[in-house]
C-alpha cells in the first residue's frame, strides 16, 4: 500500500486542455534541446532588442532637424530625453507585463509587444517633431516587456539541464540586438543624402530621412510575429469549476514539477523573496555599469587621440561592434552552457566581473597602441568585455528564475526588467556626463582624462562583485 501510494504520487498527471502540462508532457519525453523553442526564444528576444538602441547613430542629428534646441550645445541635452524616454516608459510597465503573463500567459504577452514594436518603431520614424519623437519612444518602450516573459519562457520549454543554453541564448539575442540595432541605424539613416542615385531627393525617404532603418526594423518584426503563431503556450491554465480540470480535481504534490513550494510561499510576496530580490539588486548594479560602458565605449573610440580616444571613424566602431555580436553569438551558444555546468551560475559571474575590472584597467594604455596592432587588441578587448557582461546577467537571470515557482517567474522577471530599466535610464546620462567632465581635465594630478573614466567604471564593477558573495547575495 505505501509503495503503490508513493509511485501514484511520483506519477505525474497532465490536463488534457492545459498548453502547460502539454509542454510538460513533451519536455518530459524528450530529453534532448528543445531547438524549435529555443529558435523562438532567440528571434524574439532579438527582435524586441533591435530598436532600442538603433537611434544612437542618427538621434543628433533627428534633433537637430527638428529646430527644437536653440544651440548646438544643447542637441545633446534634448537628445538625452529622446534617448532616456524609451527606458522610462519601460520601467514603468514591466511588472505589469510579467502579471499579465503570470495571469493570461506568455504567449499573449509576446504577441501584443511584437504587434505594439511594428506600430510604434514606424511611427518614430515618421516623426515630424520632437515631442511625437519622444511620445512614440514612451510608446515604445511601455510595450517593450518581452524580456521578462521570454525568460520565463525558456526556462519553461526546456529541461533543468538547459536552463543556462536557453537564457544564455536571450542574452546572446539581446546583446546582438543592441550592437545590430545601431548597426541598422547608422548604415540606413538619411539615405537620400548618402545615396541619392538610389534614393530620390523627392521621396518618402528623402522627407523622412530616419524612417528607413525604423522600417527594416519593424519589416523584420512582422516576420517574427507571423512566426510567432505557431508559438507554444507554456503556462499551466487549470480552470475552476469545469470538471476535469479544476485545480481541486488536479493532484498537486503529483505534479507542479517546477516547485516545490506550498500554496502558501506560491502566493508569498515576491519582495520577500531575498534570493531573488538580492540577484535583481545585483543585476541592476551591472547593468548600470554596461550601458554606462556602453556609452562611454562609444565615445571614447571617436574621440581624438589628444583626449585620449582612438581617432576611430563609426565604421571602425561598427566592425568592432559586429565581431563582438559574432563572437558572443559562438560563446553563448557553446561555452557557456559547459562554463555554467562547471563553475555554477554564481561563481562565473563572480569570476567575470574580477575579470572584466582586470581588462578596464588596460584600455588607457590600449589607447597607445597604433595601426594593425590597435585594430587587432581592441577587438579584442572589446569582444572579451562583451562576453564577460553577458556571462554576469546570464548567470544572475538563471538564480531569478531558479528562486521562484512558475506561477511568479512572469511578475519576478517583470521586477527585474523594472529594476534593470531604471538603473539603464541614469546609465547613458551618467557615463556621457562623466566622460564629458573626464575630457575636461587632461591634466590633472589624480587620474587625469580617461583614467578617471575607467577607474569609475572599475568601482560600479567592483561593488557588484562584492555583492555576488554571502551574506547579501543567497540562493536558498
Amino acid at each position: 500500500m505505501a509503495d503503490g501510494g508513493g509511485e501514484a504520487l511520483l506519477e505525474k498527471l497532465y490536463h488534457e486542455n492545459c498548453p502547460g502540462c502539454k509542454m510538460e508532457q513533451k519536455r518530459d519525453s524528450h530529453r534532448g534541446v528543445p531547438v524549435k523553442e529555443f529558435f523562438y526564444v532567440w528571434l524574439v528576444t532579438f527582435a524586441t532588442a533591435l530598436p532600442i538602441s538603433s537611434l544612437f547613430p542618427f538621434l543628433y542629428f533627428m534633433v537637430r532637424d527638428f529646430h527644437i534646441a536653440k544651440r548646438v550645445e544643447d542637441i545633446g541635452y534634448y537628445a538625452g530625453y529622446v534617448g532616456s524616454s524609451f527606458m522610462f516608459g519601460r520601467t514603468l510597465t514591466s511588472i505589469v507585463w510579467g502579471l499579465i503573463a503570470d495571469r493570461y500567459g506568455r504567449k499573449p504577452v509576446i504577441v501584443i509587444n511584437i504587434v505594439s514594436l511594428i506600430i510604434f518603431n514606424i511611427l518614430f520614424g515618421l516623426s515630424t517633431n520632437f515631442w511625437m519623437a519622444i511620445s512614440m519612444r514612451f510608446l515604445l518602450g511601455s510595450f517593450n516587456g518581452l524580456l521578462g516573459p521570454i525568460k520565463a519562457y525558456a526556462v519553461e520549454v526546456s529541461r533543468k539541464e538547459h536552463h543556462a543554453l536557453g537564457l544564455s541564448l536571450v542574452s546572446t539575442g539581446w546583446g546582438i540586438g543592441l550592437i545590430v540595432g545601431p548597426a541598422l541605424g547608422g548604415f540606413l539613416a538619411q539615405p537620400a543624402e548618402k545615396h541619392p542615385n538610389i534614393f530620390s531627393t523627392d521621396s518618402l525617404f528623402a522627407r523622412f530621412p530616419y524612417f528607413l532603418p525604423c522600417l527594416a526594423i519593424s519589416l523584420f518584426a512582422v516576420g517574427v510575429f507571423i512566426s510567432c503563431l505557431w508559438l507554444p503556450e507554456t503556462l499551466h491554465m487549470h480552470h475552476e469549476g469545469k470538471g476535469n480540470n479544476s485545480r481541486e480535481d488536479f493532484a498537486v504534490p503529483a505534479y507542479c514539477s517546477d516547485s516545490k513550494a506550498s500554496e502558501e510561499e506560491t502566493k508569498e510576496s515576491l519582495f520577500k523573496n531575498w534570493p531573488l530580490m538580492s540577484s535583481i539588486i545585483v543585476y541592476c548594479v551591472f547593468s548600470l555599469h554596461d550601458m554606462a560602458y556602453a556609452e562611454i565605449f562609444s565615445l571614447w573610440a571617436v574621440s581624438d587621440r589628444k583626449f585620449g580616444g582612438l581617432s576611430f571613424t563609426s565604421e571602425d566602431v561598427g566592425v568592432v561592434l559586429a565581431i563582438s555580436g559574432f563572437g558572443l553569438l559562438l560563446f553563448q551558444a557553446t561555452l557557456y552552457p559547459m562554463v555554467e555546468r562547471i563553475l555554477g551560475p554564481i561563481m562565473i559571474s563572480r569570476s567575470a566581473a574580477i575579470i572584466s575590472i582586470l581588462l578596464l584597467s588596460t584600455y588607457t594604455f590600449i589607447a597607445k597602441l597604433r595601426g594593425i596592432g590597435l585594430h587587432v587588441i581592441i577587438n579584442c578587448a572589446s569582444l572579451l568585455k562583451n562576453v564577460l557582461s553577458l556571462s554576469i546577467n546570464t548567470g544572475l537571470f538563471i538564480l531569478q528564475n531558479r528562486a521562484v515557482t512558475q506561477e511568479q517567474r512572469g511578475a519576478a522577471n517583470g521586477i527585474s526588467m523594472t529594476g534593470m530599466s531604471l538603473f539603464k535610464a541614469f546609465g547613458p546620462a551618467g557615463g556621457g556626463a562623466l566622460f564629458s567632465w573626464a575630457q575636461k581635465r587632461q591634466h590633472a594630478s589624480f587620474l587625469p582624462g580617461d583614467n578617471m573614466v575607467f577607474f569609475i567604471l572599475n568601482v560600479v564593477e567592483f561593488i557588484g562583485m562584492l555583492m555576488t558573495f554571502k551574506p547579501f547575495l543567497v540562493t536558498e
